[in-house]
């Protein structure tokens, strides 16, 4: 799974900083977002969730809803010791845990809250949620349940919250099997993992160098106001978050959005000009960009996606990186007889499928969606993929597995299962398993979760 296309504010902003004066009424937004919550708790993604959001309740639903996947471990906690049954609505079920994990935060004192948590008092909140229950048809009846569920947990708030003190999920706001998984993966760092999935990432960006100069963004971001640290060869990081459209350089293409551990990946492959490239699973086009900015390359960019294929023309288009030399090709990557020309390729990007478990601060639905049943048959997709590649692969090529995942069966394991299969293959020198970390002075963009492997096809 690669970097998901970011619409242009989810998650940009801490929740206070996307509410303004011409905010909608809380009750709608809570409603809002417990629809979007609900569609999460029944298997669907929160981006798709929240694309059926009205425009003027998305910013605030988005904000909430992010939220709330980040504490949702204590919320699904809280619903079990207060409920006897679970309604058989979930848009409402979705409702009474966002509303008591705000409420939670209203009853806390200061210093004890997360800096990017929304603040209500308890009464407003109480007040809005039941009123939220107002505002459609099949939730008209809830009003009286959700009034009695938050007045039990203010109440008894303090005896509830010691029965949480054992429960993993409530503690670290990951699924069990995850929390076991790290774990095992992980016995030194895995409580230092689950707790920097819960906090809020910065936006970094890289520039185009093609376009312009890391110097010349900064020095446009400072003429409004904008504070970036440069880090890596193209990266800044910004002090406040911000939606992209607004910055300056958006529309002519002076940069990306893209975490910095996902920058590691074209200058390992060591481009030059004239190189036969193949980017075999792209969308949404972060990595096929950085490659093209490097070198002059003759690029094969795929997708199984047509809808994310478009995706990564419009990116590139906005970029100014499309031309002749580039083709955007919609088909599997292990299906090349319908696509392949039979010209080996210098360099192959295998940004293979994953669980995307290195990427959930920003997309923290992304933990409450995946099984421990998802990891085998992953893995077994992400051999396939790169067995069918290594074949189009030039001797004295490379192939550079890419996967955002911390998982083991994603990333070390799988690199050391593919030099068993393929005794002509050689590893190269890459980073391996890039742990998610938070920023600090020697690293100020911090990073996500990344795997990279690197491989020579022997001559």
């Amino acid at each position: 799974m690669k970097e998901r296309q970011i619409l242009p504010s989810i998650d940009a902003s801490p929740y206070n900083l996307l509410m303004t004066q011409a905010a909608p009424a809380l009750s709608d937004s809570l409603l809002a977002t417990a629809r979007a919550l609900g569609a999460v708790e029944n298997g669907q993604s929160l981006t798709d969730a929240l694309l059926e959001v009205q425009p003027d309740l998305r910013p605030s639903a988005q904000a909430l809803s992010f939220y709330a996947m980040r504490h949702w471990g204590q919320a699904m906690a809280l619903r079990r010791l207060l409920l006897d049954r679970v309604p058989q609505n979930p848009t409402v079920y979705a409702l009474l845990g966002l509303s008591l994990l705000l409420l939670e935060v209203a009853l806390s004192e200061p210093v004890e809250r997360d800096p990017a948590a929304p603040t209500y008092t308890a009464h407003t909140l109480v007040d809005q949620a039941v009123q939220s229950t107002q505002g459609q048809r099949d939730t008209l009846n809830f009003k009286g349940l959700v009034n009695a569920v938050l007045r039990r947990f203010q109440r008894e708030r303090a005896a509830l919250l010691a029965q949480l003190a054992q429960d993993l999920e409530a503690q670290y706001n990951h699924p069990k099997w995850w929390i076991e998984a790290l774990q095992k993966a992980y016995p030194q760092d895995w409580q230092r993992l689950l707790q920097t999935a819960n906090v809020h990432p910065p936006l970094t960006l890289r520039v185009n160098v093609r376009a312009t100069t890391r110097e010349a963004v900064e020095q446009a971001f400072a003429a409004q106001g904008i504070t970036a640290t440069a880090f890596g060869t193209a990266g800044l990081v910004l002090e406040v978050p911000r939606p992209i459209a607004s910055l300056p350089g958006y529309s002519q293409g002076w940069w990306s959005v893209q975490d910095a551990g996902a920058q590691f990946a074209a200058p390992l492959l060591e481009l030059k000009d004239g190189m036969r490239v193949l980017d075999a699973c792209a969308a949404p086009g972060g990595k096929t960009a950085h490659m093209l900015e490097l070198a002059k390359i003759k690029l094969t960019a795929l997708d199984i996606d047509n809808a994310r294929m478009g995706r990564v023309e419009q990116n590139l288009e906005r970029l100014g990186l499309l031309n002749d030399e580039v083709e955007l090709i919609a088909e599997s990557a292990m299906r090349a007889h319908t696509w392949w020309d039979g010209k080996p390729f210098d360099v192959v990007l295998a940004d293979v499928p994953c669980t995307a478990s290195g990427i959930v601060r920003r997309h923290p639905d992304i933990r409450w969606l995946r099984r421990a049943t998802d990891l085998k048959p992953t893995a077994k997709l992400q051999r396939e993929i790169l067995d069918s590649l290594w074949s189009l692969v030039a001797p004295g090529g490379k192939l550079l597995l890419v996967t955002c995942s911390i998982f083991p069966e994603e990333g070390e394991l799988q690199a050391q299962a593919f030099l068993k299969r393929h005794q002509q293959a050689l590893r190269m020198p890459a980073p391996g398993q890039l742990l998610p970390c938070l920023a600090d002075p020697e690293h100020p963009a911090g990073q996500d979760g990344f795997f990279y492997a690197l491989f020579s096809r022997q001559v």
